[in-house]
């Protein structure tokens, strides 16, 4: 009894090992996506600053273009 004892309590300690060293991985991918992330959006950021805004006057002829395309099919 004694030797399935201490058989399952190496099997637990080697798979709680095995999990510890599992979740460190996910937590360093996670920190890796957050960062990417983060650069991203810092550079979705920096480029619309840098479009114009949008001006009423350029956005109605794009509607009326797609209304017309609408109306013919």
């Amino acid at each position: 009894m004694s030797d399935q004892l201490e058989g399952r309590l190496k099997a637990l300690e080697a798979e709680f090992e095995a999990g510890k060293k599992m979740l460190a991985e996910v937590e360093a991918r996670e920190a890796a996506l957050r960062s990417a992330l983060l650069r991203i959006s810092g550079a979705i950021q920096v480029l619309r600053e840098f479009l114009p805004a949008a001006d009423p006057a350029q956005v109605a002829p794009a509607e009326e273009t797609h209304a017309s395309s609408l109306v013919a099919n």
